[in-house]
């Protein structure tokens, strides 16, 4: 009976995209801003794609813009440190998100 609960459980958290137990999207989110280079996060979302895939979708603002090495080491320190195996980055030169666009936002932002 216990297992059975258990796999309901997982079951049901798989079916609303909740963030995986193990994980706190706290730690990932302080993890990402301390990368170099990166001035701030959002749009972060971390769900269970199975009972052993994680995936992660996050907009970095990077002024400097990002290269393909610094995209590599930062898939594979998420997958080594938070068991994320599946990542999308969008690599952004200004943070839209709070209008900090130094002159250069788009109407209405």
């Amino acid at each position: 009976l216990w297992g059975t609960w258990r796999l309901f459980a997982e079951s049901l958290n798989l079916a609303l995209d909740a963030v995986p137990k193990h994980l706190k999207i706290e730690k990932v989110r302080d993890f990402l801003l301390q990368k170099e280079g990166v001035t701030s996060i959002h749009d972060l979302h971390i769900w269970a794609m199975s009972t052993t895939q994680v995936a992660l979708t996050v907009h970095l603002v990077v002024p400097g813009g990002a290269s393909d090495m610094f995209i590599t080491r930062l898939q594979q320190e998420l997958s080594d440190k938070f068991g994320i195996g599946h990542t999308t980055f969008q690599i952004e030169s200004k943070d839209l998100q709070t209008g900090n666009c130094n002159g250069g936002c788009p109407p209405g932002t």
